[in-house]
C-alpha cells in the first residue's frame, strides 16, 4: 500500500511538471495594460478641466491633437529628439505612445513605453536619465524629470514645467495600480 501511495504521489508530480509552462527568471508577469497608449490615456482621463493643456501625441507622421497618441518606434530619431529616448536603448521598446505641450516641448513631454522581455528597467531608466540631463536644451529648460514605472512592463519618462509635472505625477500614481516614482530630478543643463 505504502509503494502504492508513493508511486501515485510520483505520477502526480510528473504529471504536473509535463506539459505545464515554468517562467524563466527573465519572463515577465502579464501586465495589466493593452499598450502604452492606454496608459497615457488613462492618466489624461484623470486630469480635471482646468488641468489639461493643449497638446498632441504620437509621431510626426500619425500626429494626433488634443489627445495621447501612439509612438511609431522605427521613428528612432524622433525618439531621441522629441522623447529623449537614447539610442542604446532604442531596442529595448516595443511600443511607445507620447503627450507633449502643443506650445513647448520643453514645457511638458512625456512618454510610455512598453518594454521588450528580458529588458533591465533599472539600466532603462538611468540611462534615459543620464541622455536627459546631459542634453543640450533649445527654447527653454525644462525644470524636471520624472520617471515612473508602472509595472513590470512599462516606464513613463516626462520632462518639463515643475507643476505640470507633479499635476501628471499625481494622476499617473493614482490611476496605475502599483506604480512608482524611480527617479524625479532637476534639470540643470550643461
Amino acid at each position: 500500500m505504502k509503494k502504492l501511495v508513493i508511486g501515485c504521489v510520483i505520477g502526480l508530480l510528473c504529471l504536473s511538471g509535463c506539459g505545464s509552462r515554468k517562467d524563466a527568471p527573465g519572463d515577465s508577469q502579464v501586465s495589466m495594460y493593452a499598450s502604452p497608449l492606454e496608459i497615457l490615456e488613462k492618466v489624461v482621463a484623470d486630469y480635471g478641466g482646468d488641468e489639461l493643456f493643449a497638446m498632441y501625441g504620437g509621431d510626426q507622421e500619425h500626429a494626433v491633437m488634443d489627445a495621447p497618441g501612439s509612438f511609431a518606434v522605427s521613428n528612432t530619431q524622433e525618439m531621441d529628439t522629441v522623447l529623449g529616448l537614447p539610442e542604446s536603448q532604442w531596442q529595448a521598446v516595443e511600443e511607445a505612445a507620447s503627450m507633449v505641450h502643443m506650445m513647448n516641448a520643453n514645457t511638458f513631454t512625456s512618454a510610455a513605453y512598453r518594454l521588450k522581455d528580458g529588458t533591465d528597467s533599472n539600466a532603462f531608466s538611468d540611462a534615459i536619465k543620464a541622455h536627459l540631463l546631459q542634453r543640450q536644451w533649445v527654447c527653454g529648460q525644462p525644470d524636471t524629470l520624472l520617471i515612473i514605472q508602472a509595472d513590470q512592463s512599462y516606464m513613463l519618462t516626462a520632462f518639463g514645467d515643475a507643476a505640470l509635472l507633479q499635476t501628471f505625477e499625481n494622476h499617473a500614481l493614482s490611476v496605475l495600480k502599483g506604480s512608482a516614482v524611480v527617479a524625479k530630478v532637476p534639470v540643470t543643463g550643461s
